[in-house]
């Protein structure tokens, strides 16, 4: 008997665009997943606390969403027993030291700038994927907070 492990991915962006791209970058990364996608914070919310039959092994959050932002759902599920341990990726088009730094203080496990190029997507989402499986905690760890402009190992 072999148990291959599924990583649960949740992506919560309300752009559709990013949201294809981020599933089709996923196909491509040779490990098991499945993806989730919501597309406002409400909706993220909801389906943490009422709809999950299983919390998700990862959760890539954007910023900027419409009906609750990606803050205020940081600080709702570092501050719910039940969905604190949920490694949370920030995963936005923007990126602020100052609004980088405050995200880190309420939680947040990394930092990903969304790449403009297709495979570096691939990489980053890849290497996100392996350094949660990784750290095995969602204590955030200071020295890789930001995962952008990885190099490329080949």
């Amino acid at each position: 008997m072999h148990d291959t492990l599924i990583i649960k991915v949740l992506l919560a962006d309300d752009d559709k665009d990013d949201c294809f791209l981020f599933r089709e970058a996923l196909q491509e990364i040779p490990m098991a997943s499945e993806l989730k996608v919501v597309n406002n914070g409400e909706q993220l919310m909801h389906y943490l606390i009422d709809e999950a039959e299983e919390l998700p092994t990862i959760l890539f959050l954007d910023l900027n969403m419409p009906r609750k932002n990606g803050f205020s759902c940081l600080e709702e599920i570092k501050g719910n027993e039940n969905l604190k341990q949920i490694p949370v990726i920030i995963f936005s088009t923007s990126y602020d030291a100052h609004v980088a730094e405050l995200l880190f203080k309420k939680g947040a496990q990394h930092y990903i700038s969304k790449p403009a190029d297709f495979s570096q997507l691939i990489k980053i989402i890849e290497y996100s994927l392996k350094l949660i499986l990784q750290e095995k905690t969602s204590s955030p760890l200071k020295g890789n907070f930001l995962l952008s402009n990885l190099k490329s190992t080949t």
